[in-house]
């Protein structure tokens, strides 16, 4: 039965980063019909009653109904070592990261971790992320188990690493090849979840190992591969060390067949001209990962190749420092103020939205809101704490009003959440009427 949900709209019908605040599309009184799973129609709350009077009403009153966010680059097995203190990079890793990881040959706690994981993000308005896993098949197993029981769209592969890492971290060439392949096989396509081939970056895996990485995307050119670049200047000189024979950090995954459209690389701060034009030629993805990169102490990722480039938002839990796609369009705000470039709120809005499904290639499916679409959404309480509502009630337009729940904003502003319609988390203080 079609459902029809009633509020203030946002939606996009260009990229902001090109178009500007013409790109989105913003019904004050508007409606949403949901049907099947997808969304049927949208547009004025009054053409659409008129149109659909015997579908059922849900009223949001004044919320913001939004398509769900998609955090583009995450970690979900370091979800229990988010917050852990003062490490650079290679020393979390080493620190944190690796230890918490090596619990993951323990199915039991991989499922733990996961289904915990998902009730956070939900609860954050999060409805698909494109995670790493660790080397275990049952740590992916665990994501995509979780994620199907929820009904979501969800992109995961197993982590692979052959060197530089703890002994029950590391496999090799050939068994990441095949614990790929056969999780791939098992996996990719099955609902709404997709594989991504996931080498973790060039100083964890030799050459060989990428090299059997690159074949399998060949064999599989439908699934996105997922891995780091340049995300700290020390891990650079790293990477320069352990290949010397190549011109830069995206020379050693341009050689073994790792660089081409469906190619997405999280932080990508420290970026050499020839990396950005091959990028760019390449159609890559790039994923901004601005509390992480704060947080870690790495450095300040150039929006301005938002222009040239598919770029996507994220989180990065746990190196990042939350769970929140609100917390994080914050933080892009303030690193973008430190470059000297404002991002406008829809160019935020878009980014953890749309820009984040287009940087996965899933932009005719998820992250914005027209017929035809997945009807996963959120819907924003505008006025969710005192100091935000105060703020709201001065605002001129909706991005005045939107500006204070991106900066101030936390789990209280989510109201409703829907995958593929159908609502799995509510506030239980604040219910829609109809």
């Amino acid at each position: 039965m079609a459902e029809l949900l009633l509020g203030q709209v946002i939606s996009f019908a260009g990229d902001p980063f090109v178009e500007g605040e013409a790109a989105a599309r913003h019904e004050s009184h508007g409606a949403v019909l949901v049907k099947d799973g997808r969304i049927a129609d949208v547009g004025p709350a009054g053409r659409l009653r008129a149109a659909h009077p015997q579908a059922p009403v849900t009223d949001y009153g004044r919320a913001l109904i939004s398509a769900g966010f998609v955090d583009a680059h995450v970690h979900y097995p370091q979800t229990a070592i988010i917050a852990s203190w003062g490490k650079r990079l290679i020393d979390w890793l080493n620190s944190y990261t690796f230890p918490e990881e090596m619990r993951f040959a323990d199915p039991a706690y991989a499922a733990e971790i996961a289904n915990r994981y998902f009730d956070l993000t939900l609860s954050h308005g999060t409805t698909t992320v494109c995670s790493y896993a660790t080397i275990h098949p049952c740590s992916v197993e665990a994501f995509f188990t979780a994620a199907e029981a929820r009904g979501l769209r969800a992109y995961a592969g197993k982590t692979c690493m052959d060197r530089n890492a703890p002994e029950g971290l590391r496999d090799t060439a050939q068994s990441a090849y095949d614990d790929s392949k056969r999780l791939l096989e098992a996996w990719h396509g099955r609902g709404r979840l997709n594989y991504v081939i996931t080498p973790r970056f060039s100083p964890t895996s030799t050459p060989e190992q990428l090299a059997a990485l690159g074949a399998l995307w060949r064999e599989h050119p439908d699934c996105l591969m997922q891995t780091h670049l340049s995300e700290q200047l020390d891990e650079i000189d790293w990477v320069q060390g352990l290949h010397p024979q190549s011109r830069d950090y995206l020379d050693t995954y341009e050689t073994q067949g790792l660089l081409r459209e469906g190619a997405i690389y999280g932080h990508a701060i420290h970026l050499t001209k020839r990396e950005k034009d091959r990028l760019a030629e390449a159609g890559a993805s790039l994923i901004h990962c601005p509390t992480s990169n704060t947080f870690i102490g790495s450095g300040l990722f150039d929006m301005g190749l938002a222009t040239s480039l598919r770029v996507g938002l994220a989180t990065d839990t746990g190196g990042g420092s939350s769970f929140s796609m609100l917390h994080t369009m914050a933080a892009a705000y303030e690193v973008g103020q430190l470059r000297g470039h404002a991002l406008h709120p829809a160019q935020l809005w878009w980014l953890a939205t749309q820009g984040s499904a287009r940087a996965l290639h899933a932009e005719s499916r998820i992250g914005n809101i027209a017929p035809g679409m997945e009807a996963d959404l959120v819907v924003i309480d505008l006025a969710s704490t005192p100091a935000i509502e105060q703020a709201t009630r001065r605002a001129g337009d909706i991005w005045q009003a939107l500006f204070p729940t991106i900066m101030m904003g936390d789990d209280r502003a989510i109201r409703d959440v829907r995958i593929a319609g159908k609502p799995v988390a509510q506030s239980s203080s604040s219910q829609p009427s109809g």
